[in-house]
């Protein structure tokens, strides 16, 4: 049989591990019954003869020749040197048998101790029983003079003359290895086998090993004694603890650190190394007799104890309190055993990790009182209530890491969890979804990035983009849109309401609020969204999922607050106000409906600061101290809730359910919905919104989608500029219906039955589509399918435009007649209006005369009829028009240029 090895210094097996899969033959079959007498030295083709086949598994229990027969092990020979099989071998790379090593290999030492295999160990001067290599990585000068008579015989040439000590395994030595004559060990080994005709075949391989980051030598296992922790006798309970635990993502607790609990073994506690906690164990000469030191009073106490034996101990004049316990001092420590011999220091050290698994109870201390009284939790005072963890969070290599000595230590100790609640962090990549290398060049870095847009937008572009347990495909693109969209939006919300605010001396008043009643359609809805917001944020915090949150708040920032509430009440801010002040409020005297619309969009923005302070904290204290500093005197005088300085010292906001009007929020967002239907009609048809249009259709599902419709009608005809909305029957016949399969989200779901189901939705008649449109959901063909699987588009008819999306369908009236053209040319007038005052620097409150210069009946016509409305809007004293304007402006009407000149009036 053939053994296959990569590492020659170790072959000198006490057993072989035969593949259990290993069955019949691996030899090539196109060398199957060569004549043996035609094989001539040096080809590579080597005949063969079938003289029986067997499975593998008939190997197991038979004896081999050693190859090195001079090395023997020390006890148990008998047993060595038979095949057994084992579960980690394979038949996919070599020949499926390989040699077994335990001294040098975890997976060969615990098989061999499974099937009673003694490992190949020596005997050194002292007695003790000592692997074939030592710690420096290189035989032992018994294996090293065995293998300089080989070297001898078989007159292999080597850079140097080699002794019994220059045999290092692994390339541990520093010699030159670019010398042509050197020859590292495992070389040396395979020319020795190949010349006593003991190794079948002898090739370079490129495989991979693991390597120390420190010195860049390849890794040597090495047999050690250690001390360990039998984790495994509690291994059951910690993994009942592990269900306890709101892992995310849940694929971690479950997968990942779960499986790592099930196949759990002892815990090595023990480091041979010089700098870190050591291991206060102390030990006779012999081992027989031992003492774990837990405190330093125990300590002291037992340095007495030898000191009053007569044992000398350098260290028990100079015990202080502030004695340094790490090596070496604490090594000169001696303590005396019960029977009188002098007790030595174990020379480990513990596992770094346990001491980062420790760090709760070293946060807070031992109450010895405590202890002694065998009180579960003996620490002193502030534990109450930080025990166990609410939250922790770390790569998800701490799996076998920190995460699994928090987990074990309280576990063993206490019975209980360490924390509540983990989130494993991902990984930040490059755009592209590659790790991030200077070799690469796709390094982004963090302080310019930090610098350039602030630490808030960063942190929200990075929570927002992606949950943190996931992997981050880090864009510096995605940055500036963050910045843009979400922190640029609520600024500039913010600033409007700041603007008009200070122009209508409006202050917040918390002891004195338009009642809820009062507040208009819009206001009562915005008012619902928040409280609705408040309960998906606080729920998303609460569940540790802070990318919902983020997205929640941007969505209501950008689509709710500012891209509706604000835009669809600008005019309630720019109404008038009258200049007599109320000495109650300190404010101006502002109209009812005026102060509600600020009252309502303060809070808003209030609460916008308080739910977003997690994620963008410095943004959110900006936002809060600019809403409140003009009166916190007032509200500390009040002991009202913004009396305090920082967003961060408010109270969480909590939802009030009264001001909750779901109801009201599906009738807006069917109001929205239709507007998006009708805006993108707009588009295709390149029909501008400042143009109005007569009308649009809406066929009615229901009463109840009716009423709801009409309750927010009159916000959908100003947003898309119609003159009315008709409703009409469904089945009435005016609209052609046609539906789809929704092949995005069918193919996950049905896979091979797609043609299938295809086939059933393309059959659907008027009334069933009808039907999944009103319910939801249709029942056919053996399918139960849902409003999403099916996309249902409407034809248009003459004169119109129709679109549908989710249920609802519209068709807009494209005509423009001659009156709705006029109008459309006012509004576009007002817009170029508008824009010409922002050029010249004008202030909002600032007064302006508008000349325009005759040209066509169109322009006249449409200025003259809807001339109250462009010097409203525009905060136009006059409009005159002129024969001709010198110094007037040219300006783009689309269809035709005016010329037109706007000048500040006093």
């Amino acid at each position: 049989a053939q053994v296959n090895t990569f590492n020659p210094y170790t072959f000198k097996p006490s057993s072989v591990v035969l593949a259990k899969d290993l069955i019949g033959k691996y030899f090539s079959e196109k060398n199957k019954d060569q004549k043996l007498t035609d094989y001539k030295p040096g080809d590579k083709a080597i005949p063969f003869e079938v003289v029986s086949e067997f499975a593998g598994k008939q190997l197991v229990g038979i004896r081999y020749q050693q190859l090195m027969p001079y090395l023997q092990p020390i006890y148990d020979a008998n047993k060595a040197f038979q095949v057994v099989a084992g579960d980690f071998v394979t038949t996919e790379d070599g020949t499926g048998i390989v040699h077994s090593s335990p001294t040098f290999g975890a997976d060969d030492f615990r098989v061999s101790k499974q099937n009673g295999i003694p490992p190949l160990t020596l005997k050194d001067e002292a007695g003790n029983e000592v692997p074939t290599v030592d710690k420096k990585g290189k035989f032992v000068r018994e294996v090293g003079a065995k293998l300089k008579e080989g070297v001898e015989r078989y007159k292999i040439k080597t850079h140097k003359p080699l002794s019994e000590n220059d045999f290092y395994v692994k390339n541990y030595t520093d010699e030159d290895e670019n010398n042509p004559d050197y020859k590292n060990t495992d070389v040396i080994i395979s020319i020795i086998l190949k010349e006593e005709n003991k190794a079948f075949k002898v090739e370079k391989y490129e495989h991979t090993y693991p390597h120390s980051w420190r010195t860049d030598k390849p890794v040597l296992y090495y047999p050690l004694d250690a001390w360990f922790i039998k984790t495994t006798a509690l291994k059951d309970r910690l993994v009942a603890l592990n269900k306890t635990i709101n892992w995310k993502p849940e694929s971690t607790g479950t997968g990942r650190f779960g499986n790592w609990l099930e196949n759990l073994v002892d815990w090595n506690l023990s480091r041979s190394r010089f700098w870190g906690t050591p291991l206060p164990i102390w030990r006779t000469k012999d081992g027989k007799e031992e003492i774990c030191i837990g405190t330093l009073e125990e300590l002291k106490s037992e340095i007495e104890k030898a000191k009053s034996a007569g044992i000398e101990n350098p260290v028990s004049s100079y015990m202080h309190p502030d004695f340094d316990l790490h090596r070496p001092y604490v090594d000169n420590i001696v303590l005396v055993s019960p029977s009188g011999q002098s007790m030595y220091r174990e020379p480990d050290l513990i596992d770094v990790w346990f001491d980062s698994g420790a760090m709760p109870y070293a946060q807070w201390g031992l109450d010895y009182k405590k202890l002694k009284e065998k009180n579960p939790q003996p620490f002193n005072g502030g534990w109450d209530g930080a025990y166990p963890a609410d939250y922790i969070a770390e790569g998800v290599d701490q799996t076998r890491g920190w995460f699994f000595t928090l987990h074990a230590i309280a576990g063993l100790l206490f019975d209980s969890v360490a924390f509540k609640n983990v989130i494993s962090n991902g990984l930040v990549l490059d755009k592209d979804g590659n790790k991030m290398s200077k070799r690469k060049g796709n390094v982004v870095d963090p302080f310019k990035t930090l610098e350039k847009y602030g630490p808030d937008v960063v942190r929200w572009y990075m929570i927002e983009n992606a949950p943190p347990w996931d992997n981050l495909k880090f864009d510096l693109a995605g940055i500036e849109e963050t910045q843009r969209r979400f922190f640029g939006t609520l600024q500039n919300s913010y600033s409007f309401f700041a603007l008009y605010a200070n122009i209508d001396g409006f202050v917040k008043d918390e002891m004195n609020v338009v009642p809820y009643e009062k507040l208009t359609h819009l206001d009562r809805w915005i008012i619902s969204k928040l409280q609705s917001l408040i309960v998906e944020v606080t729920a998303a915090y609460e569940d540790y999922e802070p990318t919902k949150a983020a997205r929640a708040i941007q969505e209501f920032v950008n689509d709710h607050l500012s891209n509706w509430y604000v835009r669809l009440n600008r005019k309630r801010f720019w109404q008038p106000t009258s200049a007599v002040t109320s000495a109650k409020t300190e404010n101006v005297q502002l109209s009812e409906n005026k102060k509600a619309a600020y009252e309502t969009l303060y809070e808003c923005l209030l609460v916008t600061a308080q739910l977003m302070s997690p994620i963008a904290p410095f943004f959110a204290d900006w936002l809060y101290k600019n809403l409140t500093d003009n009166i916190r005197d007032r509200a500390k005088k009040n002991d009202t809730p913004l009396k305090v300085e920082s967003v961060h010292l408010t109270d969480l906001v909590e939802p009030e359910t009264n001001r909750m009007d779901k109801e009201l929020e599906l009738s807006m967002e069917y109001g929205q919905r239709i507007c998006s239907l009708v805006h993108s009609i707009r588009k295709n048809s390149k029909i501008k919104v400042r143009t109005p249009l007569q009308r649009v259709l809406l066929p009615v599902l229901d009463e109840k989608f009716s009423n709801r419709i009409k309750g927010v009608e009159d916000i959908i005809k100003s947003e898309v500029n119609v003159k009315s909305i008709e409703y009409i029957d469904d089945a009435s016949g005016l609209l052609v219906k046609s539906v789809k399969p929704n092949f995005a989200k069918l193919g996950k779901q049905y896979g091979p039955r797609m043609k299938e189901v295809s086939s059933v939705i393309n059959s659907f008649s008027k009334e069933e589509i009808n039907q999944i449109e009103k319910t939801g959901a249709l029942a056919k063909g053996g399918f139960d399918l849902v409003l999403e699987d099916v996309i249902i588009s409407s034809q248009d008819i003459p004169g119109w435009s129709v679109a549908s999306e989710a249920g609802i369908t519209v068709a807009l009236d494209v005509t423009i007649t001659p009156e709705l053209k006029r109008e459309g040319v006012a509004r576009d007038f007002v817009n170029r209006v508008q824009n010409m005052r922002k050029d010249i620097g004008l202030e909002v409150l600032d007064k302006i005369g508008i000349e325009v210069e005759k040209d066509g009946e169109l322009a006249t016509s449409s200025l003259n009829e809807f001339k109250d409305y462009i010097c409203t809007e525009t905060q136009a004293l006059s409009l005159e028009f002129k024969d001709k304007l010198l110094d007037g402006t040219e300006v783009d009407m689309d269809d035709f240029v005016l010329k037109v000149k706007v000048s500040l009036k006093s």
